[in-house]
């Protein structure tokens, strides 16, 4: 193979389909063999564009030194070893090691993390390997591979078409050209930029329309949309809302830290102490007021959460949706797939005059007790025309699985069953299905003549027919025929059904251009697709937590209906329907329209345009938008959403990399769960910002107290130091990764654009910050007065009372509606794992007289641990308290 076309596509355009196979060394129809992929694999590398440098684990390392606070710890060990204060110098320099190493591991697991949750929505393509077709990771396309191409796929690789039917690519991503383009299997007579190629697909790009069969020329790097991609360079990725309310947050806590630092600096100076003490002071009190630990633990709390998403089958692949779902109080969802179970079978065939339930029994097709009686010809047609217009593979048996559409691969079982022979016809052209036309044609040549089969909804496909089948007779299709045939449809949608029609013509040649006219109406087939069995619980779920939903399908109305009732989308008496027929378009859809659109809950019969105009409307209503869908004519709207979701199983790859979650099991279940999970994760976060803020206020305020009525017994730099190491990080780690309360889709959706921590949420963190305050104040003040005054005892009441009060505080953390004992705090493992950790930690620095001496501690009578153990549960019982009285009748 010529290596210098994998890396340059200029020449491959005018190069006849005979070159092209030769010049790649590739079959037009088998492909190339397993082994010589790999082999090409090897030489020509992943089909994967490297867009941004991978941090080393080293580089990862060295910057947990690289901040301000890191800088003002170095400050002070320098400081303390200019004064001789070898020891304490150690000790600050020990703290600035441990604290980077936690950084590290917990950035190093939420790397991982989000590592494996890319692994989770990596795509896939089909091709041609050794004369079978199969899908492969598209990480593993390589150059000379036959990649096959239909309507939704997103291209993984530049390439030469070889086959099109009516294939249609959108390259605005690549040219900006905002409309589809025709691409054709022939040559071109010379070289000419991308934007004007008419013979190549380019990868990132979508299939709008048709199918085709494309050798790939060049994949990853070399790749057009690489070329651009190495070019531009990717700066770093751009900050999720939540990164901005976080660093929002942090300037906050800056200028507190900085006013209450430079107070304390202050008054220290005036009390007369030594201005090293006040330096070091200062700068542990800087870092406990700071926690530094905030984004990442944030980073953890979510790549965790997404992770536990995934496991629940709903893939989100940008962070910053996570916050947006858990506002989300509109979803618009699609039917099939979604509320549906997705596993659809014929049930009725009906025919002019007679109409017959079946189903398929160890194979065979059974018939009702009426049975067929004067329709043997109609029944045979439609099954040909079933087995003919259909893309979906053959199965090999009743029990094998399968891959494409689930109407087609019932319309393949049913030829199965009935054991009619279809002559295997060789196809000569396709008319794709489309959302517009609502139809699918194909044309088969035998030896003779040319047999055209049509499939698609009845409404559409009866103005295609000139004539209508009746037995063994074919007569000219007359208006009543059309309007019985239009009641029989409205029947069969109004029970639930699915319901697509046939027809069918034989000709001698296949004129050009469009050849579904004039056909020969043959009958319709009932589908029956049930409600998933858990779908009306979620949807009840979704109603408790504020949220409407609002089905869009393309489908019948009746049938749209009758679903949207047995969910409980739609009240029993509520009949009101919208078509999208009967939407008036841009500025014909008028307030009184707008108040009808938002007053609905079924809508069928959908274009992709109407169901953008859906989503804008909700969204100029004022409502957080989640759209669901499956194919490429969904793309608009799910991209338009503020949140849109995709179909794991059933949706295209322009669906899923438009969408911002991927679902894996295609079910509006998992759509609830993630609004739950994405809620849960928002309140994680919240909640151990809430925790370490109140923790180090409830610091910056005792250091300050002190300084007042107690300066001798103030906390040392290295106590401060400590409690910071041991209260931020793993108590808060824990709140991050624990499950939310049950009743958190009882509350309204929370606006994404308030800001983490509200004045609200200020308020309580001063109280509890001020609860602790007290406990430390109060386990001083009992000492001074029943047993002793001297000022190094006093210090260790503080410092252990602190300690004590801080990680008794994370049981606090619980929302207010939760049980005293029972709830998501004391059901959280990591949390137990934790505080166990904590206190054993605050033992051993007791129990080692070297540790024991640098941190100012010393044995204490058992009488002193009484008083500082029982004042800080002072904060736990009060809150606790509160929460007994007045938490139950709490809505928030």
């Amino acid at each position: 193979m010529n290596d210098s076309l994998a890396a340059n596509n200029s020449s491959v355009p005018v190069l006849t389909l005979v070159d092209l196979f030769k010049e790649f060394e590739t079959d037009g129809l088998q492909g190339i063999s397993e082994t010589e992929a790999s082999s090409r694999s090897d030489r020509y590398g992943l089909n994967i564009n490297v867009s941004q440098k991978v941090k080393s684990v080293w580089q990862m390392f060295f910057e947990q030194f690289t901040s301000p606070i890191v800088y003002l710890l170095f400050v002070a060990g320098f400081a303390s070893l200019y004064f001789k204060n070898t020891l304490e110098a150690i000790a600050i320099f020990v703290v600035i090691i441990i604290n980077a190493l936690i950084g590290f591991f917990m950035e190093l697991q939420a790397r991982s993390s989000m590592r494996a949750l890319k692994e989770m929505d990596s795509s896939v393509s089909r091709v041609v390997r050794g004369g079978k077709t199969m899908e492969i990771l598209s990480e593993n396309l390589t150059a000379g591979d036959l990649l096959l191409l239909e309507s939704g796929d997103m291209v993984s690789g530049d390439g030469r078409v070889v086959e099109s039917n009516g294939l249609q690519i959108d390259e605005s991503a690549l040219t900006g050209e905002s409309f589809p383009i025709f691409k054709t299997s022939d040559s071109q007579t010379t070289d000419v930029d991308p934007s004007a190629s008419v013979n190549m697909v380019y990868k990132g790009t979508a299939v709008m329309n048709g199918n085709g069969k494309v050798i790939i020329t060049s994949i990853a790097a070399n790749t057009e949309l690489g070329k651009i991609s190495e070019m531009v360079g990717r700066s770093a990725a751009t900050k999720s809302p939540l990164d901005i309310k976080i660093a929002n947050l942090t300037k906050k806590l800056i200028y507190i830290t900085l006013f209450m630092t430079i107070f304390f600096a202050f008054t220290a100076f005036i009390d007369g102490k030594p201005w090293l003490q006040i330096l070091e002071t200062s700068i542990a009190l800087a870092v406990a007021a700071f926690p530094e630990g905030l984004p990442i633990v944030a980073t953890v709390a979510l790549a965790f959460g997404m992770l536990r998403m995934a496991k629940r089958d709903a893939i989100v692949k940008r962070l910053s949706s996570v916050e947006t779902l858990g506002g989300v109080n509109v979803i618009l969802t699609d039917k099939t797939g979604t509320l549906t179970e997705n596993k659809i079978f014929v049930k009725v065939l009906s025919f002019p005059g007679e109409e017959v339930k079946v189903s398929i029994e160890k194979g065979h097709l059974v018939f009702d007790d009426r049975g067929i009686n004067n329709s043997e010809k109609n029944f045979e047609l439609l099954v040909k025309i079933g087995a003919l217009c259909n893309n979906a593979p053959e199965p090999k048996n009743e029990k094998s699985k399968i891959s494409g559409d689930p109407l087609e691969i019932a319309l393949l079982k049913l030829k199965t069953a009935t054991g009619f022979e279809i002559m295997a016809n060789q196809r000569i052209a396709e008319i794709p299905f489309s959302a517009e036309t609502k139809l699918m044609g194909t044309a088969d040549r035998d030896k003779e003549s040319c047999f055209i089969s049509v499939k698609g909804a009845v409404e559409n496909l009866i103005l295609k027919c000139t004539d209508i089948q009746l037995g063994n007779e074919v007569e000219k299709m007359t208006q009543a025929n059309r309007q019985e045939i239009l009641s029989s449809a409205e029947k069969l949608s109004s029970n639930g059904l699915r319901v697509l029609a046939f027809a069918s013509k034989t000709i001698n040649n296949l004129p050009g251009g469009d050849f579904i006219t004039e056909l020969t109406y043959v009958g319709m087939v009932g589908f029956l697709d049930p409600p998933r069995s858990d779908i009306k619980g979620a949807i009840a779920t979704c109603r408790n937590a504020g949220i409407k939903v609002v089905m869009i399908t393309g489908d019948h109305p009746l049938t749209a209906l009758s679903i949207a009732k047995q969910v409980g989308i739609t009240q029993a008496d509520d009949n009101q329907v919208i078509l999208g027929s009967a939407l008036p378009q841009g500025e014909l859809l008028d307030q009184q329209w707008k108040d009808k659109i938002l007053s609905t809950t079924v809508f069928a019969r959908t274009s992709p345009k109407q169901k953008l105009e859906i989503v804008d409307t909700y969204q100029k209503a004022g409502f957080l938008v989640a759209m669901t869908g499956d194919g490429v004519n969904d793309a608009p709207a799910i991209k338009k959403a503020d949140v849109g979701i995709a179909m794991g199983l059933r949706g295209t790859q322009v669906a899923k990399e438009t969408a911002n979650i991927v679902l894996k099991d295609d079910s509006f279940v998992s759509i609830s769960r993630a609004v739950a999970n994405g809620r849960e994760i928002f309140q994680n976060i919240q909640r151990f910002v809430i925790y370490l803020i109140s923790c180090n206020l409830s610091e910056i305020i005792i250091v300050t107290l002190l300084g007042f009525f107690a300066s001798g017994a103030i906390l040392f730099p290295l106590q401060i130091l400590f409690l910071n190491m041991v209260t931020d990080v793993f108590p808060a780690l824990a709140l991050g990764l624990g499950k939310g309360d049950k009743s958190i889709m009882l509350k309204s959706p929370r606006n994404p654009g308030l800001e983490i921590i509200s004045n609200q949420n200020w308020l309580v963190i001063l109280v509890y910050a001020l609860l602790m305050t007290l406990s430390v104040m109060l386990a001083i003040f009992i000492c001074m007065r029943f047993i002793t005054d001297q000022l190094d005892i006093i210090n260790n009441v503080a410092f252990i009372t602190l300690a004590a009060a801080q990680l008794f505080h994370v049981f606090n953390m619980s929302s207010l509606r939760s049980g005293m004992i029972k709830n998501e705090v004391t059901k959280n493992k990591f949390i137990w794992m934790a505080i166990t950790f904590c206190f054993a930690l605050v033992a051993f620095v007791y129990a080692v007289p070297r540790i024991r001496d640098v941190l100012h501690l010393s044995i204490l009578p058992i009488a002193v641990w009484l008083v500082a153990l029982l004042a800080a549960m002072l904060p736990l019982v009060l809150v606790q308290t509160y929460k007994l009285i007045f938490g139950k009748n709490n809505t928030k």
